[in-house]
C-alpha cells in the first residue's frame, strides 16, 4: 500500500503561510533571524548545564533535556519553511511529508510526558525535600527521560502507521508550511470520519493526561508552598510560575491543533507558527530570566568563552 501511495501521489505542495511575495521576504528574514536566535540559544543552555557543575542537578539534567527537545521542535518544520518563502515551488515528498508527520507528533508527545516529568521533579523537591536527592537520583532521571522518549515514539508510530498506508489519489494540496497530520489525513481518497476519531483521541489521551499529571502536581506544590515560610514559598513560586508558564505555553495550541482543532485555516497557521516557532524561542528565555543560578552559569559560560577567544 505504500508503494502505490507514492506511484499516486509521489509529493505534496505546501501553501505556505501567504502568497505574497513581498510578505513572503519579510517572513523570510523574521523567521532566519528568529531561527538563528532559537538554535544557538538552546545549545548555550545545554553546553552551560552540562560544562558547568553547579547545574549538576536533576531539575538542570532535565531543563537540559527540553532545551534539546525545543531546539529539535523547531528544526522540524522552520528551516523547510525559511527556505520555501525563496521558492515558487513549495514542494515536498511524500517520505519528506511522512517524516515531518512523524517527528512532530513524536517531539509533541516527548515533550508533554517531559513536561510532566519537570512538574514531578518540583513537586519531590518541594513537597519531599528531605528524600529529593533520593527520589530522583541520575538513574531515574535518565529512566524517566527514556520513558518519555519511548511514550513519543509509540504515539508517532501509531499515528505514521496509519497515514502512510491512507489512499492519496486527489489533491495534494497542504494549506500550511509543514505537514501537520490533520491537514495530511484530510487529502486521503475515502471516508476519514473513523480515522479522525482515533486520531483525536489518541493524541488526546496523551495530551489530556499529561496535562491532568500536571495539574495534581502543580495543585501540591501550590498547598505545601501555602503552608510554607515567605522566603521558601517566594522562590518555589519562582521555580513553578516558569514551569507553569512553558506549560500554557506549549499545550495551548497542541489541544487546539491536535486535540480539538478549530478548523480555522488561519488561526491553524497561527497555532501552528507559535508552536514550533516561538515555544522553542520563548522556553530558553522564560527559564533563564526567571532563574539566578542559570543566569549565574550564563554569565560564567560567557566569560570562558571571551577568556578562550583572548589567549587564541
Amino acid at each position: 500500500m505504500g508503494g502505490e501511495n507514492q506511484s499516486a501521489v509521489s509529493e505534496f505542495v505546501l501553501l505556505g503561510l501567504c502568497h505574497s511575495w513581498n510578505v513572503q521576504i519579510l517572513l523570510f528574514v523574521i523567521f532566519l533571524v528568529l531561527y538563528l536566535i532559537i538554535v544557538p540559544g538552546n545549545i548555550v543552555i545545554v553546553t552551560s548545564i552540562i560544562t558547568d557543575p553547579h547545574l549538576h542537578s536533576p531539575m538542570y539534567f532535565l531543563l537540559a533535556n527540553l532545551s534539546f527537545v525545543d531546539m529539535w521542535l523547531s528544526s522540524i518544520t522552520t528551516p523547510k519553511m525559511i527556505i520555501d518563502f525563496l521558492r515558487e515551488d513549495k514542494t515536498i515528498s511524500f517520505g519528506g511529508c511522512m517524516s515531518q508527520v512523524f517527528l512532530a507528533q513524536l517531539i509533541a508527545a516527548l515533550e508533554m510526558v517531559l513536561l510532566v516529568v519537570m512538574a514531578y521533579d518540583r513537586y519531590v523537591a518541594i513537597c519531599k525535600p528531605l528524600h529529593y536527592f533520593t527520589i530522583m537520583s541520575l538513574q531515574k532521571c535518565i529512566g524517566l527521560v527514556v520513558t518519555a522518549w519511548t511514550i513519543g515514539f509509540v504515539h508517532a508510530l501509531s499515528q505514521v502507521v496509519v497515514i502512510v498506508h491512507l489512499p492519496f489519489c486527489g489533491p495534494r494540496e497542504v494549506d500550511s508550511f509543514f505537514c501537520d497530520r490533520p491537514l495530511v489525513v484530510k487529502l486521503a481518497c475515502m471516508d476519514r470520519h473513523n480515522i479522525e476519531i482515533f486520531m483525536n483521541i489518541n493524541c488526546g489521551f496523551v495530551a489530556i493526561t499529561s496535562f491532568v499529571m500536571l495539574l495534581i502536581s502543580y495543585t501540591h506544590i501550590l498547598i505545601t508552598v501555602s503552608k510554607s515560610s515567605k522566603t521558601g514559598a517566594s522562590k518555589a513560586l519562582s521555580t513553578c510560575s516558569a514551569h507553569i508558564t512553558v506549560v500554557v505555553l506549549f499545550f495551548g495550541p497542541c489541544i487546539f491543533l491536535y486535540v480539538w482543532p478549530l478548523s480555522i485555516t488561519w488561526m491553524d497557521k497561527f497555532l501552528a507558527v507559535f508552536y514550533s516557532v516561538f515555544t522553542p524561542l520563548l522556553n530558553p528565555v522564560i527559564y533563564t530570566l526567571r532563574n539566578k543560578e542559570m543566569k549565574n552559569a550564563m554569565k560564567r559560560f560567557r566569560s570562558y568563552y571571551i577568556d578562550c577567544k583572548r589567549s587564541t
